[in-house]
């Protein structure tokens, strides 16, 4: 009698440590491919959460909650949970067009330093303390502050590499200025040392480059680059 009791102790324990915790996987919506390092917030709780290297996640929330999920180069995905069934998030691949509205707006205004200073906290490494070395919650924290720093080169990027300004370059419209400007993006390393005239450089050089391209070459490579 006395093992069960601890055996139901137990099953009780474990049930209201699993309530409230919604789990899934992220998926690239063209090809499948499961993604790494999405960023994840519970808009109503605050909690954050990130995807692993197999696109599954974690997170604390209940039913009414609205959850979203957000990685560079990607669409926003906005899931309202009406239960805890473990979720299988489609991410799909930003349009040229999608990311200057953004930038626009919303993007510029970023600041996860007084947005989420917890993260910062919790990303702090103590010698004596062996769960900031190993503990999950530490251990999200470091992952989460490397996705806000490539966030914010992403939006660095996205504010000197605009369609209007690649448009008055080269001679693409439409779709092909699209395919252009996801082929040929330049890295953040390549926007903060150099300056307009440099980047009039580039994009003319890689013009040249995609017009040696055969027509069925001219298209942008999977954001994933594979499982």
């Amino acid at each position: 009698m006395r093992y069960i009791l601890i055996l139901l102790l137990v099953i009780i324990a474990t049930s209201a440590n699993a309530q409230g915790l919604l789990k899934g996987t992220v998926y690239e919506s063209a090809t499948g491919n499961k993604l790494a390092d999405v960023f994840i917030r519970n808009s109503n709780s605050k909690q954050l959460g990130i995807t692993d290297k197999n696109g599954n996640f974690s997170i604390k929330a209940e039913v009414g909650n609205l959850l979203i999920f957000d990685s560079p180069g990607y669409v926003s995905d906005t899931l309202y949970l009406v239960d805890l069934v473990p979720k299988k998030i489609q991410m799909f691949t930003k349009t040229i067009a999608l990311r200057e509205v953004t930038v626009n707006s919303t993007r510029e205004a970023f600041d996860p330093h007084k947005e989420y200073p917890e993260i910062y906290t919790k990303s702090k490494l103590y010698v004596l303390s062996p769960t900031t070395w190993f503990g999950k919650e530490a251990t999200d924290a470091r992952r989460l502050k490397r996705y806000f720093k490539r966030e914010q080169e992403e939006r660095r990027i996205d504010a000197v590499f605009t369609r209007t300004y690649v448009g008055s370059i080269v001679p693409l419209k439409g779709i092909e200025l699209e395919d252009f400007m996801l082929m040929y993006r330049p890295t953040y390393a390549f926007i903060k040392g150099n300056n307009n005239v440099s980047l009039a450089v580039y994009i003319n050089d890689s013009y040249k480059k995609y017009q040696a391209l055969p027509p069925e070459k001219r298209k942008p490579q999977s954001l994933t680059g594979g499982n």
